[in-house]
């Protein structure tokens, strides 16, 4: 965990989220700036700070996490959607911890 990270303090519950999902290794929950009317994110718990950072022991989080998306999304009433890791600031980052956007239904409201 970083202390001043903001996904960080979601995980531990210091934060609150519209969470839907959470098991050992990720939480789920929305965006709070949604680009379409369904827009969640899939976050581990350990912190890392970008996929360029991630290590071979890595492999099952992610895996996990490409594996959960699909039975989010079905749940979250998503026939189509997309997915998208932004990696780095040129890649259009903005908080460093990986985290993994699920969105689709159109336009957000």
């Amino acid at each position: 965990m970083s202390a001043d990270c903001i996904f960080c303090k979601i995980a531990a519950g210091s934060i609150p989220s519209k969470s839907i999902y959470e098991d050992d290794n990720v939480i789920a929950f929305h965006d709070i700036r949604p680009m379409a009317k369904v827009h969640f994110l899939i976050v581990p718990k350990k912190h890392i700070e970008t996929l360029k950072d991630c290590k071979p022991e890595d492999q099952d989080l992610l895996g996990g996490m490409l594996l959960l998306a699909p039975k989010l999304a079905a749940e979250q009433g998503l026939v189509g959607y997309k997915t998208l890791m932004n990696v780095g600031r040129e890649g259009g980052q903005e908080v460093f911890h990986i985290h993994l956007h699920v969105y689709g239904g159109g336009a957000a409201a």
